[in-house]
């Protein structure tokens, strides 16, 4: 009876469900963790902050919150968008604080099995795979699995880490 127990926790653990809210950048079909994510937002006014690194686009003022806004096209390198698109706010926790990461559209939040997990390809430029956890492969495309925390890490990137204090202007 341990054993059947046991063997049940092992399949249970296998075949996980996650969920992640997904998003467009570029080509690219992406999702975070559903948990992470505060909220969507249309276009946003936003300042400009001098002297930034380029990925982060500005400042949003939210509800008297200040929140930086980080473009994930520049962040992953993928051409920029044209100047009539306007980006979308995905609003993301991390640590004690909100970032808003622009994005080209928003999709579902979708379900996927562990099983389908892959790591990130080797044959990606390094400023994409050093933002992703992996891949899960879907019915006819990739979900890319971006990781929340070592997006906002500029310095593997040839970046500063600027994001630190930004919030706090």
């Amino acid at each position: 009876m341990a054993r059947e127990n046991t063997s049940r926790c092992a399949t249970s653990q296998a075949n996980r469900l996650h969920q992640y809210a997904t998003f467009y950048v570029d080509h690219l079909y992406c999702g975070i963790e559903v948990l992470r994510v505060q909220e969507v937002l249309r276009p946003q006014q936003m300042t400009r902050v001098p002297l930034a690194p380029a990925m982060i686009e500005g400042l949003i003022n939210l509800r008297g919150q200040i929140v930086t806004a980080l473009d994930m096209r520049r962040r992953l390198r993928l051409p920029q968008r044209v100047s009539t698109e306007l980006p979308m706010n995905l609003v993301v926790r991390v640590e004690d604080r909100a970032v808003s990461l622009l994005v080209d559209d928003i999709g579902d939040v979708v379900e996927v099995h562990s099983d389908t997990f892959e790591e990130p390809p080797q044959t990606l430029p390094a400023a994409q795979r050093s933002a992703m956890k992996g891949i899960h492969k879907l019915d006819g495309r990739l979900l890319v699995v971006l990781d929340t925390d070592r997006i906002l890490q500029l310095d593997d990137i040839g970046q500063p880490p600027a994001l630190h204090g930004l919030d706090e202007i």
